[in-house]
């Protein structure tokens, strides 16, 4: 048992007050959201843009670099900085929206996370701040005119950081208790000359006073006191003070929207969002307040930071208002809660010998805790306008997510990418979990818990899928999540599980599962459907389209419902063991598993049904067209490999345990023999008497390993890839209506518009599939044992168990992020900066998807979200060394 310090904090208030009440908590990237948009056509990148940013006030949220706020917004802090050369202060991170980039939405920053306790009491990131003009426009034109086959032109590629010509910023946070936190931002100069730099730490509110409503109409104070302190005056906290050390000057303005910018209407307010903007770069005095009052506040610190050296600036935010030396004990604090933290992941990390490896890990980890996110946003209320509005709202033509009119939320989430994906997809969150137990788990279940709550999930048991599209359909991955979180914490506390987390999530999973039976099971007959189910652009045509007299019947959505039925049967026996009435629950999804793995493995009632190709020996998707025509669509996809996961072991112990759902088990594999032979070992006990329950059995399993495990098709030396590289020399094509379409492999980013284009599913290799394969190998080896071995890789002469194939699979995934013996680390590419600088290597970036080839990083460069999930594996590796 971890019995750190830290560890005493989570314990002490596991959810998000206490120690957690202030912490990463803003956005990265505010604007360009379906939340803040009003347009009629919903149109969200054009409608509020990185331009208009910092002269708009946000709705329903705030955005900043470094920063972080309370655990409902109110109070924000977050560093602004200026080189002397921009003609903007760098308040927030810039990047491409998905019309401007030929990857779709792209952040065009340098920065990484670098290290996060779970309560925040200790974090640390670091900001790459180029000393010449940051080149906004440049980037902009270059890569509007780069077609899909073209790599992204990235801010390394502009040219301002040669000859090092940056600063690097660090910015760290020390908590001294709960509501008393140090902030120390250390600029370095890394360049041959000496160069200015002002540093404005920014405090300010949410504005949630201008919209109308009365309980909000009282505005909250910052004031100033001489040039030192920032006194905070909220009507729902206790008086508090940013303490500014040594600061030049105390800047006041509104968070109130510029009219007259934005909207080309007078303004109201004389000091407004974009003043301190306007009197740094401009030197317009009277953009600010000189009476120190407002609802932004900026302390400036004008540096001239010499060639090579750094500069250091402390602030204190705090509770304790009367402290004579605020600073006192700041270098001690900031030992302390690092020592805290150390102490924290020496726990965590007691099985893993490789220090790279616990870089890794812990530059992981970190992401994953600077990526929490407030994430606020009441459909019913945005969609219908408010009472009082800074500009004329002529409602909606195009109603998005109109069906889900009941969702208010307001709570702190787990965001794929703050920047790039600033909103929490389902099963993104589903994967996060996995990884955040680890460290976490009270975080975690409540993850897990928020989405099923009522004002999220549809009244109809539907859970919402993203921002963008709350009706679209996500795997249904959250019962697995849910055991696999329950597992970890259970191996944590010695053996104790939360039963009741499992209950109260069980009786939500019902209502989804419920739902999915209904809507995406079509004919009823266990053969389901749902569209893209997260896998973008994998097929011939985009199967969220609804495409006339065409009906898809889908072996990725057959063999998620299989995984689903297999998760809840497991939930309930282990609930069982607690409360015996779960046991019926038990029986019921055991016969639902058995009929979906007959629909999906053969004909049924005379009809075609099955999605097993006899021909190619793999899972398919299925098409029936408007003349009664049947075919596969042939594409060697991870569509075909998820029925591979739908596998659960049952130890023979907890039947005994359990004697009602023995009995009922007994009795339908009696009376369906025809389905206990197709898919279950159920009378061939394994390794420790134990039962398999999977889709696949025998000859279909050995062929489908046979493809998993070949270089020439799925295996790269970075993982599993998403397509079969049989598809390089022969694309797959099918004719729709007339249109050929056509899918070749594609290891790289997107060579097509699916789906935005910014995601591709036709090679490249992706974290959360590749860890929900290995899971499941690892079920297949809990059951066989030694005794099954495979050729690994397929056509090398050598033989391994499944065990071992899974672990070398793992490993390959985490050398993703080591380097080479040529010091060569495949994620940073071609890109030498990254490979060979030392202020660039030693720093991870936690990438959406790695390409199928090379391994090189690509998409969202900080989705430290599923990614993430390589903290999971190294310490699985590990565990499985000693």
């Amino acid at each position: 048992m971890n019995t750190t310090e830290e560890r005493k904090r989570l314990l002490e208030r596991p959810d998000n007050k206490g120690w957690k009440k202030w912490g990463p908590y803003l956005s990265e990237r505010q604007w360009g959201t379906v939340r803040e948009d009003y347009s009629v056509y919903g149109d969200a990148w054009d409608y509020f843009s990185h331009d208009i940013s910092r002269s708009r006030a946000y709705r329903w949220g705030e955005d900043g670099i470094g920063g972080i706020s309370d655990n409902k917004q109110h109070i924000c802090f977050a560093l602004a900085f200026w080189n002397h050369n921009d003609k903007i202060l760098k308040e927030r991170l810039f990047g491409l929206t998905n019309n401007e980039g030929n990857h779709g939405e792209d952040v065009k920053e340098l920065y990484y996370y670098l290290d996060s306790t779970p309560t925040h009491s200790y974090m640390k990131m670091l900001y790459k701040y180029p000393i010449a003009e940051f080149p906004y426009e440049l980037l902009q034109k270059t890569n509007k005119n780069l077609s899909k086959a073209q790599d992204e032109f990235e801010l390394l590629d502009t040219g301002v950081f040669e000859k090092n010509n940056y600063f690097d910023i660090f910015i760290e946070y020390a908590k001294v208790d709960a509501n008393d936190i140090c902030i120390k931002i250390t600029a370095h100069n890394r360049s041959s000359k000496d160069a200015p730099l002002t540093i404005l730490p920014t405090l300010w509110y949410r504005n949630t006073w201008s919209w109308g409503y009365e309980e909000f109409e009282k505005k909250p104070i910052l004031s100033g006191i001489a040039n030192s302190q920032i006194e905070v005056s909220h009507r729902l906290f206790d008086r508090m003070k940013l303490y500014c050390k040594d600061a030049d000057e105390l800047i006041f303005c509104e968070n109130e929207t510029n009219k007259m910018r934005v909207f080309g209407r007078e303004n109201d307010e004389q000091f407004l969002k974009d003043g301190i903007n306007e009197y740094i770069i401009g030197g317009k005095k009277t953009a600010v307040n000189s009476n120190k009052i407002g609802t932004k506040a900026s302390a400036k610190y004008q540096k001239k930071v010499k060639a090579g050296s750094s500069v250091t600036i402390e602030l204190r935010f705090s509770d304790k208002t009367n402290l004579k030396d605020p600073f006192a004990d700041f270098d001690k604090t900031f030992e302390d809660r690092l020592k805290d933290a150390d102490d924290f992941y020496e726990k965590v990390q007691k099985d893993i010998a490789s220090q790279e490896e616990k870089d890794i890990q812990r530059q992981a980890f970190a992401g994953m805790m600077w990526s929490k996110q407030f994430y606020y946003y009441n459909i019913e209320q945005w969609m219908n306008g408010d009472p009082k509005m800074p500009f004329e709202f002529r409602g909606r033509a195009f109603e998005r997510n109109g069906p889900w009119k009941h969702a208010y939320m307001a709570n702190i989430l787990s965001m794929p990418d703050k920047w790039e994906y600033p909103w929490f997809a389902a099963w993104d969150l589903a994967f996060h979990t996995a990884t955040l137990a680890r460290i976490d788990p009270d975080f975690a279940k409540r993850q897990l818990a928020v989405v099923l709550r009522e004002y999220y999930m549809h009244p109809n048991g539907q859970i919402p899928a993203y921002e963008w599209n709350f009706s679209d359909v996500n795997p249904p991955v959250h019962a697995w999540a849910t055991w696999k979180v329950y597992e970890t914490e259970k191996k944590m506390n010695d053996g104790v599980g939360d039963v009741k987390f499992l209950e109260r999530i069980f009786h939500k999973l019902l209502l989804n599962f419920t739902w999915w039976v209904n809507q995406k099971d079509e004919d009823g007959n266990n053969i389901f459907g749902g569209g893209f189910l997260g896998l973008d652009n994998i097929g011939v045509f985009d199967r969220n389209a609804q495409i006339p007299g065409v009906k898809l019947q889908q072996a990725d959505a057959t063999g998620w419902m299989a995984i689903y039925t297999l998760n809840m049967l497991k939930i309930a026996c282990e609930i069982s063991l607690d409360r015996p009435a779960y046991q019926d629950m038990a029986s019921k999804f055991f016969e639902h598993f058995l009929y979906i793995a007959a629909a999906i493995n053969k004909p049924m009632d005379g009809q075609e049904m099955g999605l097993w190709d006899e021909e190619d020996q793999f899972y398919y998707d299925k098409i029936h067209t408007p003349h009664a025509n049947t075919l596969f669509l042939k594409i060697r996809s991870l569509v075909g490999l998820i029925p591979l996961c739908a596998v659960e072991v049952i130890d023979e112990d907890l039947l005994t345990k359990l004697p009602d759902f023995n009995r009922r088990l007994e009795w339908i594999l009696k009376n369906r023999p025809d389905l206990a032979s197709l898919i279950s070992r159920w009378h061939e006990p394994g390794k420790g008497a134990s039962h398999l329950l999977s889709l696949l059995r025998g000859h279909r399993m050995k062929m489908v390993f046979k493809r998993l495990f070949d270089t020439e098709e799925f295996l790269s030396e970075y993982g599993i890839r998403s397509m079969s590289k049989f598809h390089k020399e022969n694309p797959y094509h099918f004719n729709l209506h007339g249109e050929n379409l056509s899918v070749a492999y594609t290891p790289g980013e997107s060579d097509l518009s699916i789906m935005g284009g910014n995601s591709n599913w036709r090679g490249p290799i992706w974290f959360p599939l590749n860890y929900l394969i290995l899971d499941s190998l690892h079920k297949y080896s809990q059951y066989y044992g030694d005794d099954y071995e495979v050729e690994y890789p397929t056509n090398s002469g050598e033989i391994v168990t499944i065990k071992e194939a899974a672990l070398k699979i793992s490993q390959r995934l985490i050398n993703l992020f080591k380097a080479s013996q040529g010091g060569i680390s495949p994620h940073h590419g071609n890109v030498e900066t990254y490979q060979k600088d030392p202020n660039f290597k030693k720093y991870y970036l936690f990438y959406e998807y790695f390409h199928g080839d090379t391994g090189k990083g690509l998409g969202a460069a900080h989705q430290t979200g599923w990614t993430g999930l390589v903290a999971d594996l190294i310490q699985e590796v590990n565990e499985n060394k000693k």
